[in-house]
């Protein structure tokens, strides 16, 4: 699509959850939320002062660096990597230098409109990695290609939000459908709930969003075989 979209000359490598944090809003909670299941932490520019103020020390600050804080910077200053170019966000800089089989990543909805639709459209062009975009109150994730299924309890709420062109089944919603063109401006499942055992099929970047209270059913399902 333009763009390379698979981890080159990583900053941080890891076998395990690692979490990218943002500049934007940050609850307090929901670093201690994430905190059992992550090994480490990276910050994107001035998601560097909520990991300061955490009193966590991340594995590399990665961004342009133009938000900041002189104190994170300071503190930081030995895992500070500065990708000074101006064609991507610092979240694409930061995903773009991380290795890890699932990433989570918080402080990037929020406040600003374009910030929170620059982050949707890096996931929908990386939908290969396993991303999870969560905040203190919801978590989203783009589905991975084929087959995916969410087991979480019956009533969760539960939408189906294409990022493109996508071709949709989905089985164990209130609404189910069958072989479904999706797109931002067509059908699209908004609202929906778990009514069953929750099967997805998808072609295309499809947008799965569920409560922050059900973080573990989400991490079942982004895992690629």
């Amino acid at each position: 699509m333009g763009i390379e979209v698979l981890v080159n000359d990583a900053i941080v490598s890891s076998n395990h959850t690692v979490c990218i944090v943002g500049g934007a809003r940050v609850h307090a909670d929901t670093i201690s939320y994430v905190l059992p299941l992550v090994e480490r932490f990276i910050a994107a520019d001035s998601g560097a002062d909520h990991l300061l103020a955490a009193g966590i020390f991340p594995a590399a600050v990665i961004g342009d660096m133009d938000s900041i804080s002189k104190s994170a910077r300071a503190t930081f200053d030995v895992v500070i990597h500065h990708i000074p170019e101006q064609d991507t966000t610092d979240f694409e800089k930061t995903l773009s230098r991380v290795d890890a089989p699932v990433v989570l990543a918080m402080g990037l909805t929020g406040g600003r409109m374009d910030h929170t639709l620059a982050v949707l459209n890096v996931l929908a062009r990386y939908r290969d990695r396993a991303v999870i975009l969560l905040d203190e109150t919801d978590l989203c994730f783009v589905a991975p290609e084929g087959e995916t299924r969410v087991d979480a309890p019956i009533g969760t709420r539960m939408s189906l939000m294409p990022l493109a062109d996508c071709r949709v089944s989905v089985q164990g919603l209130r609404w189910s459908f069958e072989d479904q063109d999706m797109h931002p401006i067509g059908f699209i499942s908004s609202s929906n709930e778990i009514a069953g055992d929750v099967v997805i099929q998808a072609e295309g970047p499809l947008l799965v969003t569920l409560p922050m209270a059900h973080l573990s059913s989400a991490l079942q399902a982004v895992v690629r075989a």
